[in-house]
């Protein structure tokens, strides 16, 4: 079987973060690892406390998933200040981790700010540059480029951009958009692709960009290239959200077990 290790945070309501993660890992039929960078006290309405993992344990965590079941696929989420990513990215390096997913989390569905200022450019210089593919959605991608993103000739400019601050291909997530959820891909090659998608109509979207980014880990785990396994991804989501799962009283989550039936 192949292991997927999620680097995350805790999402007490369990919509998003690691335990988005496991959900989506599990729903693919492949074991899931996990690193907590950080306890956040959160809900369907926002978040209401934030603990933060001390940089060593995390750094202890990742060596103690690589030093017995070594992951296929890494996806990195919430990492919240400049001495997380550091100790997160040294010790990836140091166990020349593949297929690695870097979903720069800044901000929850919510609105709630989960990523000092600071670490920003520590995940710009020390992150990306190990990442197979980083997956911002359009405020994440202005916040990384620097420029304002309102058409779809802003988000391929903004993947194109991300080639050159990574180690591998962009993905510039359109989900906000009213009407559709169309998505670009920037490969190393230079080419581009879209997948496109019509918008779900649903205030139900917490967790989407953790289950996306997770589920393009394992795509990428089971052997598929960056293509398939973005599209694989997407399809996923898609029905994650279209399944109609309800639960809470603000942006609910996804339900990451559509595709087995009943609820």
């Amino acid at each position: 079987m192949k292991a997927v290790l999620s680097i995350a945070g805790s999402d007490s309501s369990g919509g998003a973060g690691i335990q988005a993660d496991i959900k989506t890992i599990a729903a693919h039929k492949l074991f899931a690892e996990t690193a907590i960078t950080a306890l956040t006290a959160q809900n369907t309405l926002g978040v209401t406390g934030v603990r933060e993992v001390e940089p060593p344990f995390v750094a202890a965590q990742i060596d103690a998933v690589f030093d017995d079941i070594r992951p296929d696929a890494v996806k990195i989420g919430m990492v919240s200040s400049a001495a997380i990513i550091e100790a997160v990215a040294e010790r990836l390096a140091a166990h020349g981790a593949r297929n690695v997913v870097v979903d720069p989390v800044m901000v929850a569905t919510s609105g709630a700010r989960l990523i000092d200022e600071d670490a920003v450019a520590a995940l710009r210089a020390r992150l990306l540059p190990l990442a197979d593919v980083v997956t911002p959605n359009i405020p994440e991608a202005e916040v990384l480029c620097g420029f304002s993103i309102a058409d779809e000739a802003a988000m391929e400019r903004a993947a194109r951009q991300l080639l050159g601050m990574c180690g591998g291909a962009a993905l510039v997530k359109g989900g906000h958009g009213a009407n559709d959820a169309n998505d670009v891909l920037a490969l190393p090659d230079g080419t581009v692709r879209w997948f496109r998608a019509p918008a779900i109509d649903t205030g139900n979207t917490h967790g989407t960009g953790c289950t996306l980014s997770s589920a393009i880990a394992c795509g990428l785990a089971a052997g598929k290239d960056m293509a398939e396994a973005v599209a694989g991804a997407k399809a996923y989501v898609t029905g994650a959200l279209a399944a109609g799962l309800n639960l809470g009283r603000g942006s609910g989550p996804l339900d990451h077990m559509w595709a087995w039936g009943g609820r």
